[in-house]
């Protein structure tokens, strides 16, 4: 199965200029590179801050923009998102019994799972009660399924100085959760941080982070106000097969230099 990844696209209305990037911009080439590239992919998912400031005009020019992928996207929100506006724009995006933006797809490969941890005025990810009620459902419903976690907000510590006090504000509860499934967690998959990271929590769940396709931040784990900068647009693909999850990062617009030959081995 192949999955794409794209995150923390924080699109503007055209033109608007975001932290020194266009977002329309670079969502444009990644989308138009990936349809060039991946018109045989599964599925898009997008973990979220889909658009800056939440606002109609922003959500409708992303439909706009996604209208000619031809397979699926599902869509999750981030702390720069307002899940009415989002509603408003995507309605056929399911949602669960509570109208969090969450759900699950069932592969060949285990359960998906699409999970909401936006909370209006909240940087930080919440997840509360209600939608733990939901995920334990979910995870329940995947029985002997392994599954793999889709979510804006890493729901553990990335070690990153800005990123202390606006991480998910939950105590660890959707861990310990994730970590009870027989079955096993495959894979957790975020954005919010702006940096790649990859790594396996205390609870031995692998987990990673695309970087963001809009502006990004210059890696600097220790202070609390690191440079924003800019970049290639990218995105990631996800491969899920019988060798277990497999996590490519692609930017476009790099300049070949020379082709490698080919490696006949051993």
């Amino acid at each position: 199965m192949k999955i794409i990844q794209l995150t923390d696209t924080h699109l503007m209305p055209p033109g608007v200029v975001v932290n020194g990037v266009d977002p329309e911009k670079q969502l444009r080439a990644a989308v138009t590179d990936i349809i060039d590239k991946h018109a045989d992919a599964d599925l898009l998912v997008m973990t979220g801050d889909l658009c800056n400031y939440g606002d109609p005009e922003a959500y409708e020019l992303l439909r706009d923009i996604l209208a000619p992928l031809p397979f699926e996207a599902r869509l999750l929100l981030g702390n720069h998102d307002k899940r009415p506006e989002f509603v408003e724009s995507f309605p056929d995006q399911p949602r669960d019994g509570n109208g969090y933006i969450q759900s699950f797809m069932d592969t060949k490969f285990g359960r998906l799972l699409f999970l909401d941890s936006h909370e209006a005025a909240v940087i930080g990810g919440i997840y509360g009660p209600d939608r733990l009620e939901w995920l334990s459902g979910a995870l329940a419903g995947a029985g002997d399924l392994p599954v793999t976690v889709f979510i804006h907000h890493p729901p553990m510590d990335p070690g990153i100085g800005h990123f202390e006090n606006i991480g998910m504000h939950d105590e660890g509860a959707m861990m310990r959760s994730l970590s009870a499934h027989p079955a096993g967690v495959r894979h957790v998959v975020f954005g919010h941080i702006h940096v790649p990271l990859a790594g396996t929590s205390a609870e031995g769940i692998a987990y990673s982070s695309g970087q963001a396709c809009s502006h990004r931040f210059i890696t600097d784990l220790d202070i609390p106000d690191p440079w924003w900068t800019g970049g290639n647009p990218c995105y990631r693909i996800l491969r899920v097969d019988d060798q277990g999850l497999r996590a490519y990062g692609v930017e476009v617009g790099q300049v070949p230099t020379e082709r490698a030959p080919v490696c006949a081995g051993p």
